[in-house]
């Protein structure tokens, strides 16, 4: 496998009509403002993919203008400047006919016979690619950057065309499982988002009762909820409250006494929307200054410095440290997981607290005020409704990321083993069987 290799300059293959490459629209702010194509800036890619959480937008409906700066599926993207070059995109469905911005760069072969597309973004993951982008992005003092000359410069290995397609195939497989469980977990999230706020919010079983409406939820989950609402417009014998009432508030730090010897250590600048990007393992005498929250499974940690930037997540594996920008919310009760969860990073919370966030340079809220989050104390019985019906949900979204860690981690393992050729196709067949 991979006999022959061919070795190319972008710049050839684009000579030579069989790769695009370039970079992106400078959009003038009268241009934004609008419901037409996305403009996809560089903060939109995350190490897990795009975000694009009420993303700019073209007043203009059409892409023809844009020309080859329209994204396509299967376009390799890059970003080009900053503490954030060199991070990967691929761009799917979701994203197509997005515009790219300036700091962004695309990658499209034109002549699939040639260089096959999948391979190509594989390859932008690979160590061939890394040690190039480092000696060009960060040859100098300044902000790190990779200009167009840069990547036209860039050398590549082409193998054959079809051990570039199994490769692109296998490794393709793992990096499509992990983007289901990304978009079943979406799915899932909206869904127990939707339930918190029809309970706990809208009050709209009660609502429903009091103005005469047909049930839309089984009998016996129906029969728990109040049927008239308050003088304060809540349900009748549910109480007003906060978080405080049903989790503790950064309940364990670690000190010099009681210090491990290492931290798995969770920053906010990896923690977004509800994902942990990625971990970092430190000694405790190099570890950064921040890492002192202890975490438990169960957890709910939110950012307080610039609180909508969505720097939240769950808290699902034990043995992790998080920084001291969080607000750690432990739940009193095992049941309480998901309310507490959902009632802390609602999209209306979040954006409370960025509204509150104070500080010219350095916005952020204390942390009591995240605790300080208005709920209402259903009953009992409702609490032990809503926890096994969203909880359920959390539990899957849950199982879905780490399986999605294992098939990341197969992933990475291959991939230089692929690239190099020292693993045969058959064997990383059956590695990626035994993961998946």
């Amino acid at each position: 496998m991979q006999v022959d290799k061919q070795i190319a300059t972008f710049q050839h293959l684009r000579e030579a009509g069989i790769l695009d490459f370039g970079d992106g629209y400078r959009a003038k702010n009268a241009e934004l403002g609008g419901d037409g194509p996305v403009f996809l800036r560089s903060a939109y890619l995350q190490d897990n993919g795009f975000v694009l959480r009420e993303p700019d937008r073209f007043k203009e409906t059409t892409t023809e203008r844009f020309g080859a700066k329209a994204a396509s599926v299967g376009d390799v993207v890059i970003t080009t400047k900053g503490n954030s070059t060199g991070r990967i995109g691929l761009i799917r469905e979701t994203e197509a006919g997005a515009i790219y911005s300036p700091h962004l760069s695309y990658w499209r072969s034109q002549d699939a016979t040639v260089l096959d597309q999948r391979y190509l973004y594989f390859w932008s993951l690979s160590y061939e690619f890394r040690g190039q982008l480092h000696g060009l992005a960060y040859a100098t003092d300044m902000a790190p950057y990779l200009s167009l000359k840069d990547q036209a410069a860039l050398t590549i290995s082409i193998p054959p065309l079809q051990d570039q397609v199994e490769i692109g195939d296998l490794l393709g497989a793992l990096d499509d499982k992990i983007e289901l469980n990304r978009q079943t977990n979406e799915t899932l999230e909206v869904l127990a988002r939707a339930i918190f706020k029809d309970w706990f919010v809208d009050f709209g079983p009660t609502r429903a009762k009091a103005e005469g409406r047909a049930p839309y939820l089984e009998p016996a989950l129906w029969d728990l909820f109040p049927d008239r609402l308050d003088a304060e417009r809540k349900p009748e014998g549910w109480d007003a409250g906060s978080l405080t009432d049903v989790a503790d508030l950064n309940p364990e730090s670690w000190t010099k006494r009681n210090a491990p010897d290492a931290v798995e250590y969770v920053d906010l600048s990896n923690t977004n929307w509800g994902t942990i990007d990625k971990t970092e393992m430190h000694s405790w005498a190099s570890a950064p200054s921040r890492a002192r929250r202890i975490l438990k499974p169960g957890d709910t940690i939110v950012g307080t410095v610039r609180p909508g930037n969505g720097s939240y997540a769950f808290i699902a594996e034990d043995g992790l440290t998080g920084s001291t920008g969080f607000a750690v919310l432990r739940p009193k009760s095992p049941r309480d997981c998901a309310l507490v969860w959902l009632a802390a990073t609602a999209p209306e919370n979040i954006e409370r607290l960025a509204f509150l966030a104070d500080g010219a340079a350095y916005p952020a809220v204390r942390p009591d005020v995240v605790a300080n989050t208005e709920i209402v104390l259903a009953d009992p019985e409702v609490i032990d409704a809503f926890s096994r019906t969203c909880g359920s949900l959390l539990d899957r979204i849950e199982a879905h990321k780490a399986e999605s860690r294992t098939l990341a981690q197969t992933r990475d393992l291959l991939l230089p083993k692929l690239m190099s050729g020292e693993i045969r196709l058959r064997d990383a067949e059956r590695i990626v069987g035994e993961a998946a």
